[in-house]
């Protein structure tokens, strides 16, 4: 480092190309501090490079946590979206398949279609804990927040399906319920 210094104090002093009668005359103090003035100059420059090191490494980390921050809300929201699939299953599906206008052959087919709904949301659950839980799927925090996010829109899909499936049983159980009461109604004549 020394030595890049001297050679460079020599270029510089001789590119100025100075004619002078008699013997030159050198300012040592004006040489040394600009020697000075360079050493300082790399020392900057060297802590520089390590801030900017530093900040590209805290960049990166602050990535990874906000990927991990994306897939924990994205289970979250998965985590509620089952809860409702599960809560119209238990509260909604037992008064429409209790209700005396539905008829038995219905039964089954209004419960296989729910079963198919709760089976896939089942089938999600187990794929999400594969791919938070085990090393053999090879991806990063980024890829697994994409496909968690994925399965989060696939969950409020099921619950929308579901929902509208509730909402059309009842709509016929009403239907056969006024049907009921015209079919059945006294007249006096």
């Amino acid at each position: 480092m020394k030595t890049k210094i001297l050679i460079l104090a020599m270029a510089l002093l001789f590119s100025l190309n100075i004619k002078a009668q008699g013997m030159p005359v050198y300012d040592n103090t004006n040489f040394i501090s600009l020697i000075k003035q360079l050493l300082e100059s790399g020392k900057q420059t060297s802590n520089l490079m390590k801030t900017v090191k530093f900040l590209k490494t805290q960049k990166e980390n602050l990535e990874k946590v906000n990927d991990v921050i994306k897939q924990l809300k994205a289970v979250q929201e998965i985590n509620r979206n089952n809860q409702r699939l599960i809560d119209i299953v238990n509260d909604d599906l037992r008064d429409i398949l209790n209700s005396p206008f539905i008829k038995p052959e219905e039964i089954t087919r209004i419960s296989d279609s729910f079963n198919a709904i709760i089976d896939t949301s089942l089938d999600n659950l187990d794929f999400i804990d594969q791919i938070l839980s085990s090393d053999y799927i090879k991806m990063s925090d980024a890829e697994r927040a994409s496909i968690l996010k994925d399965k989060e829109v696939q969950t409020k899909e099921m619950v929308a399906e579901i929902t509208k499936k509730t909402e059309r049983y009842r709509d016929i159980i009403s239907f056969r319920k006024m049907q009921d009461k015209i079919n059945n109604r006294e007249t006096a004549y």
